[in-house]
């Protein structure tokens, strides 16, 4: 285990875990980007319990390596279709660049946890 598979796990944790469990709670922010991209609050809210299973899976991960590489690529598949639905949707690309980092940053997890064995 390497410091830049355990630093990249806790961070996209730090930032999933939150964004997750405001989906979940249907915080009035989160209600309002559901709106906006024409989302329900259920299926906003499984993309929450998809980003909370992830984050937990990263650290988890740390422990074992396929756990946090499985949970690694579904947060960068989740977080590239987010990107997807944001430019498809006619937000300005900057508006996906959060979505697409993120998906940058599991990636480069999982690239790191395989490397480290």
């Amino acid at each position: 285990m390497t410091t830049a598979q355990i630093a990249l796990a806790v961070v996209l944790s730090l930032v999933f875990l939150p964004l997750g469990l405001a989906k979940i709670a249907a915080v009035a922010f989160m209600r309002q980007a559901a709106a906006h991209l024409g989302m329900s609050s259920g299926l906003y809210r499984v993309i929450g319990t998809l980003e909370v299973a992830g984050a937990a899976g990263l650290l988890l991960g740390l422990a074992s390596v396929r756990v946090g590489v499985a949970a690694a690529i579904g947060l960068a598949l989740l977080m590239a279709a987010a990107a997807v639905v944001h430019l498809r949707h006619g937000d300005p690309p900057v508006r996906s660049l959060p979505a697409a980092a993120l998906a940058v940053a599991a990636v480069a997890y999982a690239g790191v946890a395989v490397a480290a064995g």
